[in-house]
């Protein structure tokens, strides 16, 4: 389940994060598949915490910029389902050896977080916590910041008992402006129905003022959920090319006999 793809530039690996099923209560921790030849084969997978009774919700990143003191690092983040605790480990070997999986350095919880590698080799973490927020590494994964506000989440509950819900989507552009993006709904009346916001930070712990992605007017039935982020990452700032998938009902108020599901796509070629 809940499959996340990266590529380690430095080892020439790519790499799919997923957690395994099992039939039994004590579910293995998050794991790693590898391929050296482009996906054509792959090793036996890896984990990342044999320790670990179980997991959930992880994403994996690598840090691909040639600059970067960190260059080659690949980052893995899941949370512990039992105590909502966010986990963090590392490796520096193409994904072979992963290290012990550490906290933030006051233990939060949190949920969906998507790892992030600046090129400076800083890491920012958006996540999903009692409010949008975000936590950062500076040192390479040796250890990780508290979590930051990034905003109050504001949710209107999607019709038609699909499961969805306000995790982040994130992405940096090439000068290392992180985008995170989740649905919202302050920006309508009653909060009836969501739309697409937004926050940037340069350095994972000054954040923008959240703001509306204008699919459609805020008058309308629509409603926007579960946003997928893209930028070109030889763009960036106000030339930043930034690209969103998201999923929507026309009538925020459907049943489950009448909702219709769609995808949408919208994009900006100057940043916002």
């Amino acid at each position: 389940s809940d499959p996340a793809v990266a590529y380690d530039a430095k080892h020439g690996v790519w790499m799919i994060a997923s957690l395994p099923i099992s039939n039994t209560s004590q579910t293995p921790a998050v794991v790693v598949s590898r391929s050296t030849n482009g996906g054509i084969t792959w090793q036996r997978p890896v984990s990342v915490d044999p320790t670990a009774s179980s997991s959930d919700k992880n994403w994996i990143v690598c840090d691909s910029w040639a600059s970067s003191p960190h260059y080659g690092n690949c980052y893995m983040e899941w949370d512990d389902p039992y105590t909502g605790e966010i986990l963090m480990s590392t490796s520096s070997d193409g994904g072979l050896i992963w290290s012990s999986a550490i906290g933030t350095v006051n233990q939060a919880s949190g949920i969906g977080g998507q790892p992030l590698v600046q090129p400076n080799g800083n890491v920012v973490v958006p996540i999903e916590s009692n409010y949008m927020s975000a936590f950062t590494s500076t040192n390479g994964g040796v250890s990780w910041s508290g979590l930051v506000p990034i905003g109050v989440i504001q949710t209107h509950t999607d019709a038609g008992g699909i499961r969805s819900g306000p995790l982040p989507a994130a992405a940096v552009d090439g000068a290392g402006t992180v985008w995170v993006m989740w649905e919202d709904c302050r920006f309508r009346a009653q909060c009836a129905t969501n739309d697409l916001v937004y926050s940037t930070s340069t350095d994972g712990t000054h954040w923008s003022t959240v703001t509306r992605i204008p699919i459609d007017p805020v008058t309308s039935t629509f409603d926007h959920f579960i946003p997928g982020v893209g930028i070109d990452p030889a763009t960036s700032g106000s030339g930043a090319h930034v690209a969103v998938h998201y999923y929507y009902y026309s009538r925020a108020n459907c049943a489950v006999s009448t909702c219709q599901l769609y995808v949408g796509y919208i994009s900006s070629p100057n940043g916002g």
